[in-house]
């Protein structure tokens, strides 16, 4: 047997011209794969609405393998980010969206990369699917020189091409999308505003405010609610009288969502673009969503919830896990390939995490530059009067 074995073994090799001992992997061709598959998805919830949503996605696998690997990516970034934090590298305010990936994804899937983008301070995930490398987030959580707002915004300040933040102050994000929705309005270039919050922000009344204005205006802005079921510590059945989120714009037509399906996200948001596109006004996302950390890095994320809790989400509703598993029974991919993605995000990460923390800091001379977009330099008074520093734009 052993011999029959090695004849085998050396005619594979003499055929690929592999040396006789080398391992042999037999890879499947493209053709071996389905390229195109349609899935059941969940019914949204509709508010004030006809129709919604379709209950049908279709997927090719090259979509397929790409949220993937956006998902993934996000995942071990945030993973990784945890680690540095415990090491005392990263420092301060540090939320992680581990967890809550296939919301970010799906939005960025059904999207124009020219539309507009605004969150809360739980951003790392949407910094990179608006086109910011893993290497410019983590050097920008260390605070060095390379992060994206070169060392000096942090973990709740990363910005990007038609992506503003990263904002760190409650429910504030959602006045500024309104707006960028109305500059939008104002040229006339068919482009809408994602203005994304949370459930904790969701009964500040600042949002009332600014639905109003937005109904009124008919503004091309797509209100999301990322209900990851606690704002901070406190669940939203202790927070919201209603927590109904997607009915809380009243006059504003609404849909629920499952959060942790990225097809689901990906269809419903094209839906709500469309609606806005087509000078219908407003709408309101919610996406029940689920985050596995704690409110933040100081948050060990147990005290209010049960680990077994965390565990069941992770066991049934694992975004990453859910397409996966869709592609793998659909045979649009191989359990091989999810491996070798795996590997090469992995290597990405570890690299990424090695320039983050070998980049210089800022230095001080720096501190007060890009108060202003092109602005003739100007003095910025220190800590003190007689404390002189230069800002250039």
């Amino acid at each position: 047997m052993k011999t029959m074995l090695a004849i085998i073994s050396n005619a594979l090799c003499r055929i690929t011209g592999k040396n006789a001992g080398a391992r042999v992997v037999v890879s499947r061709s493209l053709s071996d794969f389905t390229p195109q598959a349609t899935f059941d998805i969940k019914k949204c919830d509709l508010h004030s609405l006809e129709a919604g949503p379709p209950e049908k996605a279709e997927l090719t696998r090259e979509q397929g393998l790409q949220y993937y690997h956006t998902m993934q990516m996000v995942r071990r970034m945030e993973l990784k980010a945890d680690q540095l934090y415990k090491q005392k590298i990263i420092r301060g305010f540090c939320h992680l969206y581990d967890g809550q990936e296939a919301c970010a994804a799906g939005i960025e899937a059904a999207i124009n990369p020219s539309d507009h983008l605004i969150t809360a301070y739980r951003a790392h995930g949407y910094t990179y699917t608006r086109g910011v490398s893993v290497k410019e987030i983590l050097a920008e959580l260390t605070g060095r020189k390379g992060g994206v707002a070169k060392g000096k915004g942090g973990s709740m300040h990363m910005y990007a091409p038609h992506f503003y933040g990263g904002n760190g102050i409650v429910g504030a994000q959602v006045p500024l999308g309104a707006g960028i929705a109305l500059a939008c309005q104002y040229q006339g270039n068919n482009q809408i505003c994602v203005t994304l919050y949370g459930d904790g922000a969701a009964n500040q009344g600042q949002l009332f405010e600014t639905f109003n204005m937005a109904a009124l205006w008919k503004l091309p802005c797509v209100f999301i609610c990322e209900n990851n079921k606690y704002g901070m510590g406190t669940s939203v059945e202790r927070a919201s009288a209603s927590t109904d989120y997607y009915k809380r714009g009243d006059f504003i037509p609404g849909l629920r969502v499952d959060g942790m399906d990225v097809l689901c996200v990906r269809e419903a948001t094209k839906f709500a673009a469309d609606h806005c596109r087509a000078g219908k006004g407003p709408i309101i996302m919610e996406l029940q969503t689920y985050r596995y950390h704690g409110h933040s890095m100081s948050d060990p994320g147990v005290s209010y919830r049960t680990r077994e809790e965390i565990q069941e989400v992770r066991s049934k509703s694992d975004p990453i896990s859910m397409l996966k598993e869709r592609m793998l029974g659909a045979n649009m991919a191989s359990v091989e390939e999810f491996k070798e993605i795996d590997i090469e995000i992995r290597k990405e990460v570890e690299e990424s995490a090695q320039f983050a923390t070998s980049d210089p800091e800022p230095p001080l001379e720096e501190l007060c530059n890009h108060i202003f977009s092109n602005s003739p330099p100007l003095e910025v008074r220190g800590t003190n009067p007689w404390s002189k520093l230069k800002s250039v734009s």
